[in-house]
């Protein structure tokens, strides 16, 4: 098994390889390497909503989806699928700034290099070998020259000082945090890899809408 054979496994799905890593022992699934799973785009939102899994109405939608999708990805492998929800809680964000694809940003969110700065995992695969892994590629924020995360959020509750959730949250059930609510976190979408990325603002929207419940 390769990241090679991953990538042609996921050909067929809206997924990415986000970062590999090899493990530690602190990560406690013994001696390998964790590939991280990222949704592709563009085009992950229109295959999701074509799922049995948004069509039937019931909860939990996209995580339903997402162990149908990685587990049978998963036996097809030979690979342990791991997952960002329920039991035991991985450390998914550990794992992505030790895979050279993902950064603390200005804002300290997470920002990736091709997803910018609404990167999210969907899951990940352990594969039982320590498999070469590809050089990492510079830090994006290292070149953006505006860090327009740092001014973008209208109530200035996401900063380089930290993230004030109450304020969010208060802005969001205003008729102004509607612009945020129907298209996504202001800050996310200023990040100029973000912009680039080709998530379209319905996946963005969904996602706000389990936040601020």
């Amino acid at each position: 098994m390769t990241l090679e054979a991953v990538t042609a496994r996921l050909k067929g799905e809206p997924l990415d390889i986000f970062g590999a890593l090899h493990t530690v022992p602190e990560d406690g699934l013994g001696d390998g390497t964790v590939v991280l799973l990222g949704p592709r785009e563009p085009g992950f939102w229109t295959t999701f909503t074509a799922s049995p899994e948004w069509q039937d109405g019931a909860p939990d939608p996209m995580d339903r989806w997402s162990t149908r999708v990685i587990n049978a990805a998963a036996r097809d492998l030979g690979a342990t699928p791991l997952f960002p929800f329920g039991a035991p809680v991985r450390p998914f964000f550990t794992w992505a700034l030790r895979s050279g694809r993902a950064w603390a940003s200005p804002v300290m969110l997470l920002v990736h290099d091709t997803a910018g700065l609404l990167v999210s995992y969907r899951a990940a695969l352990f594969l039982p070998e320590c498999h070469p892994l590809p050089e990492p590629p510079h830090k994006p924020c290292d070149t953006c020259t505006g860090k327009p995360c740092l001014t973008a959020c209208p109530v200035s509750a996401l900063n380089a000082d930290g993230y004030d959730l109450p304020t969010c949250h208060a802005y969001l059930d205003t008729t102004a945090g509607t612009d945020c609510m129907d298209h996504g976190c202001a800050v996310r979408r200023a990040c100029p890899v973000s912009q680039g990325y080709g998530r379209v603002p319905e996946h963005s929207a969904y996602h706000m809408r389990q936040f601020h419940r």
